[in-house]
């Protein structure tokens, strides 16, 4: 069972003593007793809107599934219970749905076991990022469940779409101040970052994953592009065509070593992934410090190296870009 509960006692005691003061109104109050009798009706049902279109959930939702990345700490910091989710791809920092074996596991988005999650009979499935390409069958085989989505929609500023979905989220689950709290504290950050920032200082972001260094473009490009724009950041490097491939687009240690950045933001994939656990992994760090192409860059000179959380590649919520902005921050003011 989840433990968010609706009641809707409350709410149907609530219209009724509305109705009751108002009885004896004027034909205007007339108009506010519909508008109350049409609360009371439409009581065990809340409406959102998400990437589809307008979505109704009947209350109480008993059974919760989640197959976003970007969902899962916010849900689980809310004291959300699943009954089902892709727990290989649950980043391991949010241990009480990674480790937790009471919930199905549905796979991956690349071999997904959509079966699975019927199975688990869920009232609501929360969809998005791997699992958005699975949409349709996902509400082809769970026709009795609401599925909602929020994946931050392409054209679309990120910081607002992450707003966005933690808004959306603490209506459904009744959590709209830890909601407030969470864009409060993203808002924060981002505007320590900012003023922290000295914009005659040269960025680079990259991605590095088995061993090897992709470039990460500003805007497009996987995290930390949408961060450029986010904070006003100078680009090092633009390259054309460049793409939001997750391993980053291919780029030589020398045209970094070229570029001569200020500062490096790194995206260390295998961190977030089981990759960590074997013989095989070599931890972002290790690639771009020991690097001797590298050695004479200013950043590296400078110690002016930055790295997003190590679970950031299985783990793009609101609350991760939060962290994100607040280490861009620390390290902007601590060189100031």
């Amino acid at each position: 069972m989840a433990r968010f509960r609706h009641s809707l006692i409350a709410a149907v005691a609530a219209s009724a003593l509305l109705l009751g003061a108002c009885s004896d109104a004027s034909d205007s109050d007339s108009t506010a007793n519909e508008t109350a009798t049409t609360a009371a009706a439409d009581a065990g049902t809340i409406t959102v809107e998400d990437n589809h279109g307008t979505q109704e959930i009947a209350l109480p939702v008993e059974a919760i599934a989640s197959t976003d990345n970007r969902s899962f700490e916010i849900l689980d910091a809310w004291g959300i219970d699943l009954v089902a989710a892709p727990k290989q791809l649950v980043p391991h920092t949010v241990e009480g749905y990674k480790n937790n074996d009471d919930i199905i596991d549905l796979g991956t988005h690349r071999e997904p076991n959509l079966e699975a999650l019927t199975a688990a009979q869920p009232d609501l499935i929360v969809n998005g990022q791997r699992f958005a390409q699975h949409y349709d069958a996902v509400a082809k085989l769970n026709p009795n469940a609401a599925i909602v989505e929020f994946e931050p929609r392409e054209g679309e500023p990120l910081d607002a779409e992450l707003k966005r979905q933690a808004e959306e989220l603490g209506k459904i689950f009744g959590k709209e101040s830890e909601a407030e709290q969470l864009i409060a504290d993203f808002d924060e950050a981002l505007e320590r970052a900012k003023a922290a920032y000295n914009p005659e200082q040269k960025v680079m972001a990259v991605n590095v994953s088995g061993g090897t260094i992709g470039y990460i473009a500003p805007k497009v490009g996987r995290t930390y592009g949408p961060v450029f724009e986010m904070v006003g950041m100078t680009p090092a490097l633009e390259v054309a065509n460049a793409s939001d491939d997750h391993q980053g687009d291919d780029i030589s240690v020398e045209a970094i070593a070229s570029a001569n950045p200020d500062w490096i933001l790194v995206l260390d994939r295998d961190g977030a992934t089981d990759t960590r656990n074997t013989d095989e992994y070599v931890a972002a760090s290790q690639v771009i410090e020991e690097s001797d192409p590298l050695k004479n860059v200013t950043a590296i000179q400078e110690g002016q190296v930055v790295y997003a959380p190590e679970d950031t590649y299985t783990n793009e919520s609101i609350i991760t870009y939060t962290e994100i902005l607040n280490g861009l921050a620390d390290a902007f003011e601590a060189a100031n």
